[in-house]
């Protein structure tokens, strides 16, 4: 499998396709997931290379389905990874595994066992509790309210309040490295709710 023009291919389509108002779902947000997806591979000990390819072009495809559409982008994704990757040289199963990364990044993630998948579903969501938290959600607030999925501030903080506060990191070292600051962020939330009711 060529991983390096399947990756090369898919973030080209994204830096020139992907609507201008996704502020948050951008190519910058991918390359982020692709990254805190090796730093936890790294952590949780995944060592096979064909186990870190795969999920390293997952992470590179598991937005790509915003090319054809908002909702529902996980399965969207998954057509284009089935049209596409074959290729570039990656097997049907190779594909199935792929998709089975994706699909489990969907609201509300369910990765099951699968350490592969927990890494792409702690990866895509990292920012949560991260020191750049506020920056990274005041961009998908900017695209839902784009989109006319937010109609008001008080309505934007519920939905990230409820958002932070259904939310699990599923592997040790999300838990460790950002969980305690995801819960300062569930404070500082609604310390704004209470400023803003």
């Amino acid at each position: 499998m060529n991983c390096q023009c399947a990756e090369d291919y898919v973030l080209e389509q994204l830096r020139q396709h992907l609507p201008a108002n996704l502020y948050y779902h951008g190519p910058h947000h991918t390359l982020d997931v692709v990254a805190r997806a090796r730093a936890l591979a790294d952590a949780e000990g995944i060592t096979d290379p064909e186990q870190l390819a795969l999920l390293r072009t997952a992470a590179f495809y598991h937005d790509a389905g915003f090319l054809t559409t908002y909702q529902g982008h996980e399965a969207a994704g998954c057509k284009l990874v089935r049209q596409l990757l074959p290729n570039f040289g990656y097997s049907s199963g190779q594909v199935d595994f792929i998709c089975g990364l994706i699909m489990a990044t969907q609201v509300p993630q369910s990765p099951g066992d699968s350490l592969p998948a927990q890494i792409l579903c702690d990866a895509d969501l990292d920012y949560l509790g991260r020191p750049d938290f506020w920056p990274i959600s005041h961009s998908l607030r900017n695209e839902l309210s784009d989109l006319g999925l937010i109609e008001s501030e008080q309505a934007w903080q519920q939905l990230q309040l409820s958002f932070l506060q259904q939310h699990q990191y599923w592997t040790r070292s999300a838990l460790s490295w950002r969980e305690a600051n995801k819960q300062d962020r569930i404070l500082e939330v609604q310390a704004l709710l209470n400023t803003i009711a």
